[in-house]
């Protein structure tokens, strides 16, 4: 099951409207013009998880890094053993949108996914004799080669489809909104979310509080008694 408890503390914050983040929020949306959602929500979630259980180890660990890091699938695709620390629950990732900086961002990862990528990485030690090759070498493979962004696209599309889950959001993309979306609902607050997800500005992120939050719900609870 997805853990919620221990890594989502504190309250969400909300972003009044500014000239600033209205040109972000024209791009950046939860639903498209067809008024069809983007992100993955909580019951589809669970159903992608429990497919992805029964993938095989090198799909079950992408699907994974995306569904509890909110990450890019190029960031996933990028990710080497070195960057991954199974034992401090933290995952660092080269945030690639910023393409004039080199900057790494450490995301915290519940213990499912340190699991799941240790045993993927316990895996590769036999073909990697060297072990000074280990930290350098990528996550994730395909025929011994590097895990192109087609045939990773197609992964979770496969175990989208598998999942029954349709649509707009069954794509890495929908997994992302997914995770945004998820983390406020938590209660984990929006400078944070923010750093998790490397965006540029928290401006951006303001996005995911265009959905229901906890503290709504919590309200509308006792609204209707």
């Amino acid at each position: 099951m997805l853990q919620k408890s221990n890594a989502f503390s504190g309250a969400p914050h909300r972003l009044m409207n500014t000239s600033v983040t209205e040109p972000i929020r024209a791009r950046m949306r939860l639903y498209d013009r067809e008024n069809r959602r983007l992100y993955v929500n909580a019951e589809e979630r669970e159903r992608f998880i429990r497919t992805a259980e029964r993938a095989n180890p090198g799909i079950r660990a992408l699907c994974f890094t995306l569904l509890y890091t909110g990450c890019r699938l190029s960031e996933g695709l990028a990710l080497t053993s070195g960057l991954v620390d199974t034992y401090s629950h933290i995952i660092s990732f080269r945030t690639l949108k910023k393409r004039q900086m080199h900057e790494i961002r450490e995301v915290p990862i519940p213990p499912v996914l340190a699991d799941v990528l240790s045993g993927l990485m316990e895996m590769k030690r036999p073909d990697r004799p060297d072990p000074a090759s280990l930290p350098n070498s990528l996550l994730f493979e395909h025929n011994g080669e590097p895990l192109n962004r087609i045939t990773g696209y197609r992964w979770i599309k496969g175990v989208m489809e598998e999942a029954d889950i349709h649509g707009t959001q069954a794509s890495p993309k929908g997994l992302r909104h997914g995770y945004g979306v998820h983390a406020l609902r938590c209660g984990v607050p929006l400078n944070m979310l923010s750093k998790w997800m490397g965006h540029s500005s928290i401006e951006t992120t303001a996005i995911y509080a265009n959905a229901v939050g906890k503290e709504e719900m919590e309200i509308a609870r006792r609204m209707w008694g």
